[in-house]
């Protein structure tokens, strides 16, 4: 769906979370370890029954993925955007994954012993494993890929998954362990933390390092060119621990418009893209269209909202941001922006989530109830002028109450969001600019410098619902928590929710977290949207779980009669 996310989501498969699934017209194939050239796949039926005849899986061809985003940087340490890691997914490993029904697995990591106290990991790595230039990857990887994690001169944004990590060790070339000062409750996920190696990037800059746009890892598919702003292609590895992939490339198509997207993927330019409602609804409703494409419908395990920089003097009280959250209209979001095909929100988890507290509902519509707290804030039309203004800075001129919302272009629900934020809000006397900004410059130009008024974005969630880096104090500065929210009954929860393996205890301290957030309003909860997928009906051995759709991408084939593009 987003954005600017959390490392752990979306395609990025070892970190998303989607917990209720509808797929419509899906072909399942099984396979086992090993999906390579001389290991065939096994489907869990004979083949895929088609007019009479089997249909086995081939090698070729080639999938072309629309992004209305180009990737900022494709080394996974230095980005926490979206775009680029749905690229890294498939560049990089892990120790752990997420499998298809959302339970831990080894990636990296064969297997993992935990000591009695919760204090000590020992990962028993994989033997083999090669690099894409054919080093092999060791430990010695996994050491250099937290150290320069949590390098106070590396640009990580997510060194705080690492704070309570007492030491590291190498204790062989296949043996990593890992010493904790305290219990860590989502200890095990952080090691979901993508490799990267030693020998290509100790001793350089990895700020500034060339590996940055061309990077070397362990994954299914290999990077092979990036034309920015146009495409970023990648190759099957054929020396893939789990075996060759059956697709000779991917390829992400940056076209930043969705409807200029549509219009390609109906053209056979682009295989697969996230729909907008309308178009799914709608437009992909023809004979013609559903002949061609399967279409699937899942939750996305993560939200919109409009994000207020509380360094910006006018969000600073709380009145001003709960009289907004009143004023907004989100039954119009969700039924006019995206058809439906979401629901509403009152905190940082996401509603599926089991951290979520349902008993808090989201702030009712009420532009009278929104007036009344802006008049008690001292917000008035004194001029007659239609805009409420007030004396702000203390020097005796009322200002006028306006800002400007900034989101995405290329991203039309945000777009039509913005409109209605900006509608709403008029209604109150308020002036709202709306400004669309490219994805690569809204990120490094905007919301990575905190350059914004109030801004319309959404997250990826994690399966743990540990929101420490977007939430604590601490990360304002070195994390995700873009709005400079702060607030040390919160920073408290998150650090002992984190410090607890007990869920129930867990569970307390997230309703607590989510009952502070809904009253300070930080954000504006607005909706929390369904993935809208469309992808070209001649790829075979597409499944969807609860961890989403590309979880099995390895096993994706096209039979050799229907390919379309030669290696």
């Amino acid at each position: 769906m987003q954005t600017w996310m959390k490392r752990y989501g979306a395609v990025y498969i070892r970190f998303a979370l989607l917990v209720v699934i509808l797929a419509v017209s899906v072909n399942v194939l099984g396979c086992g370890k090993g999906c390579g050239r001389k290991n065939i796949p096994t489907p869990d039926e004979p083949g895929d029954q088609g007019q009479g005849e089997i249909i086995e899986p081939a090698y070729g061809d080639a999938l072309i993925e629309g992004s209305i985003g180009d990737a900022t940087y494709l080394n996974p340490i230095i980005v926490s955007d979206n775009a680029s890691f749905d690229v890294i997914g498939l560049v990089f490993n892990g120790l752990v994954k997420y499998d298809k029904d959302l339970n831990l697995v080894g990636d990296l990591a064969e297997s993992w012993d935990i000591s009695a106290d919760g204090l000590v990991y020992t990962f028993h790595l994989r033997k083999g494993v090669k690099w894409h230039d054919g080093e092999e990857f060791t430990a010695a990887d996994v050491e250099f890929t937290y150290l320069s994690t949590i390098d106070p001169q590396v640009k990580n944004v997510y060194k705080s998954d690492y704070e309570l990590v007492d030491r590291v060790e190498v204790v062989d070339d296949y043996t990593f362990r890992v010493y904790y000062k305290k219990v860590f409750a989502p200890s095990l996920e952080s090691w979901g933390m993508d490799i990267v190696p030693k020998h290509v990037l100790e001793n350089v800059d990895i700020n500034t390092s060339k590996f940055n746009r061309s990077p070397i890892g362990t994954g299914s598919f290999r990077f092979k060119e990036w034309i920015t702003d146009e495409r970023i292609v990648l190759e099957a590895f054929d020396q893939y621990y789990e075996g060759r992939p059956f697709l000779d490339r991917y390829v992400f198509r940056v076209i930043p418009d969705k409807s200029i997207m549509f219009l390609e993927l109906k053209k056979g330019g682009v295989d697969y893209m996230n729909m907008k409602p309308d178009q799914f609804q709608k437009m992909g409703s023809s004979p013609d269209f559903e002949a061609r494409f399967n279409k699937h419908r899942y939750p996305s395990f993560g939200y919109t909202y409009l994000g207020y920089n509380l360094n910006f003097k006018l969000f600073q009280d709380q009145r001003v941001r709960e009289a907004i959250t009143f004023g907004l209209d989100r039954d119009e979001m969700i039924n006019g922006v995206i058809r439906g095909f979401g629901q509403k929100l009152s905190g940082p988890f996401h509603p599926d989530s089991w951290a979520y507290d349902k008993s808090i509902e989201p702030r009712r519509y009420s532009t009278v109830k929104a007036k009344q707290i802006l008049e008690e804030a001292g917000w008035e039309d004194t001029d007659g002028d239609g805009w409420i203004d007030k004396d702000i800075n203390g020097d005796g001129a009322r200002d006028p109450f306006e800002f400007t919302l900034i989101t995405n272009h290329g991203n039309k629900s945000r777009e039509l969001t913005a409109q209605i934020v900006k509608s709403n809000l008029k209604k109150l006397g308020i002036r709202v600019d709306v400004e669309l900004i490219e994805w690569t410059s809204f990120l490094n130009k905007y919301v990575d410098v905190k350059n914004y008024q109030a801004l319309i974005l959404g997250w990826d969630l994690p399966v743990d619902p540990d929101v420490y880096n977007m939430w604590h104090s601490s990360c304002i500065d070195s994390g995700n928590n873009i709005t400079s929210y702060s607030n040390s009954r919160v920073d408290e929860l998150l650090k002992k929710a984190r410090e607890t393996l007990d869920k129930e205890t867990r569970k307390a301290y997230y309703y607590e977290i989510h009952e502070i957030i809904n009253k300070d309003i930080p954000y504006t909860f607005l909706f929390a949207p369904d993935s809208l997928v469309a992808l070209s009906n001649r790829f075979h051995g597409v499944s969807v779980t609860k961890s989403g759709i590309k979880h099995n991408i390895i096993r994706w084939y096209v039979p050799g009669k229907e390919q379309k593009y030669a290696h």
